[in-house]
């Protein structure tokens, strides 16, 4: 497996000394979701990009503070580098901003969600049901953090999960695509971290029911091995 990450993000300096980035946190979890092989990581906002995506299996775009509608230069570079890879077919996975920027890229509606922040432990029911029967269970777990969504499934995808909060939590095309909006790759006290962080973008009660949430477990691994076979063409 020869992975590129596109690392859209820099974290919050406090915490650079445990997880490094994004990028790292992905190449953590899939190694640990089995994994082997090239893992290399290029930070989209300093414009950093491999010279060709040809010797990759596939792309990830990771999550990001910015809105994948953001007018910002270096968003909308990603957005040009990622239509040329949906028209060549390359194979994509996306995660939160990932996962909303390629719906943007095939024409879907993309904002704020008038419901407010997810974050925290969220619970997601798989739809599509090979995924489910991979998964051994209909429901999964995972630790979110976004204010904004994608509001309509993309044309020519297939709904991949879903939740009351965020009904198209996740979409895809066999063998190409695979993005979702919740973030396999957090741990808990890097959820913690966030939370305290947007505290003030909370109402209390809210805050507190986002923080407790971490306490139960999440199955981002489960998830992780779903990519790697996904990556793999199982």
């Amino acid at each position: 497996m020869k992975l590129c990450i596109l690392e859209n993000d820099t974290l919050d300096p406090a915490v650079v000394s445990t997880y490094t980035g994004y990028g790292t946190m992905f190449k953590r979890l899939l190694q640990q979701a089995g994994a082997q092989g090239e893992f290399d990581i290029f930070n989209t906002t300093r414009g950093d990009y491999p010279p060709s995506f040809d010797p990759y299996d596939a792309v990830l775009l990771t999550g990001s503070k910015a809105d994948s509608f953001s007018q910002e230069p270096w968003v909308l570079v990603l957005k040009d580098k990622v239509q040329t890879l949906l028209q060549s077919k390359k194979k994509l996975i996306g995660v939160c901003f990932g996962h909303q920027l390629i719906a943007l890229c095939l024409g879907a509606k993309v904002g704020r969600a008038p419901q407010g922040w997810g974050a925290g432990r969220m619970q997601y029911q798989w739809t599509a049901p090979e995924l489910a029967q991979a998964d051994g269970r209909t429901e999964v777990a995972l630790l979110a953090s976004h204010q904004d969504q994608v509001f309509e499934l993309p044309s020519g995808t297939q709904l991949l999960a879903t939740s009351a909060f965020c009904p198209v939590a996740a979409y895809g095309v066999d063998g190409q695509l695979f993005c979702i909006q919740p973030h396999p790759e957090f741990v808990e006290d890097y959820s913690a971290f966030i939370l305290d962080k947007r505290r003030d973008k909370f109402g209390e009660e809210q805050y507190q029911a986002f923080k407790q949430s971490l306490s139960h477990g999440h199955d981002g691994l489960a998830v992780a091995r779903m990519m790697v076979a996904f990556i793999n063409g199982k």
